[in-house]
């Protein structure tokens, strides 16, 4: 059940995120995604590593879509701070999708060449969607594509190795505790 809630939460908040953003409410994405949150850390039995996780994958989205922006591949309609730098909403996206690598992506973990294709499709394929809805302009539509696929071949089989080590939802302790 955890991960049905899971995969619909991402969805509701994917789409809060795009759909916000093209209506010039960028805003409404992270306002679900504290809502996400708040659901998923519940969930968690380790909050802090799960926490961890989510931050990280912020941290990953603002430089791999702040490149996008930086070298003119991509723009987006609202919620930048910086003409240089990737919108917040997106920023917070990657954090809500970071809430998806310990349940509902977890059957890509250990699984490194899979993960690594499902990122070269599944990343550009989700950016294409956000520009039919409005969200993403692709400035230069194949090299933004071929960016996003790089891009997402790398950064899944590194987020979900991620995933593995800052796992505050399974039942293992995959990371040692500090205090030790």
């Amino acid at each position: 059940m955890a991960m049905l809630i899971n995969f619909i939460a991402f969805q509701v908040g994917w789409f809060s995120s795009v759909i916000g953003a093209a209506k010039q409410m960028p805003w409404l994405g992270p306002v679900v995604l504290l809502v996400v949150l708040a659901i998923h850390m519940k969930q968690a039995r380790r909050p802090q590593f799960e926490l961890g996780l989510i931050v990280a994958c912020g941290i990953i989205g603002l430089f791999f879509d702040s490149l996008l922006v930086a070298v003119g591949w991509v723009s987006y309609p609202s919620g930048q701070f910086s003409a240089f730098l990737a919108p917040y909403w997106i920023v917070t996206m990657w954090m809500l999708f970071g809430t998806t690598l310990n349940l509902s992506m977890g059957w890509l973990k250990g699984r490194p060449i899979l993960a690594a294709a499902f990122g070269a499709i599944g990343g550009p394929a989700s950016y294409i969607a956000g520009q039919k809805l409005g969200g993403i302009i692709f400035l230069d539509y194949y090299a933004a594509l071929l960016a996003l696929s790089i891009g997402w071949a790398i950064s899944m089989p590194i987020l979900l190795a991620l995933s593995t080590r800052l796992d505050g939802i399974s039942d293992e302790l995959v990371t040692q505790e500090i205090s030790e």
